[in-house]
């Protein structure tokens, strides 16, 4: 899966504070990811990540 920095991913599993969307603030091994309703942040591998994407969210429609 081809993630950039930036991106807005909504995720298959809600966040606690209702969120599905997240930015990606760092590729690589690790991928980390902002809550963009909450503001939390946290690193996980890149495997697990891509697994929980649901969908790249459309730069029009992040905005």
């Amino acid at each position: 899966m081809d993630l950039q920095l930036h991106d807005v991913l909504e995720l298959k599993k809600q966040h606690p504070c209702g969120s599905k969307r997240w930015e990606v603030l760092r590729v690589g091994m690790d991928i980390k990811l902002k809550c963009l309703s909450c503001g939390h942040e946290f690193m996980e591998p890149r495997r697990k990540v891509e697994k929980t994407i649901k969908r790249i969210v459309p730069k029009e429609e992040a905005e």
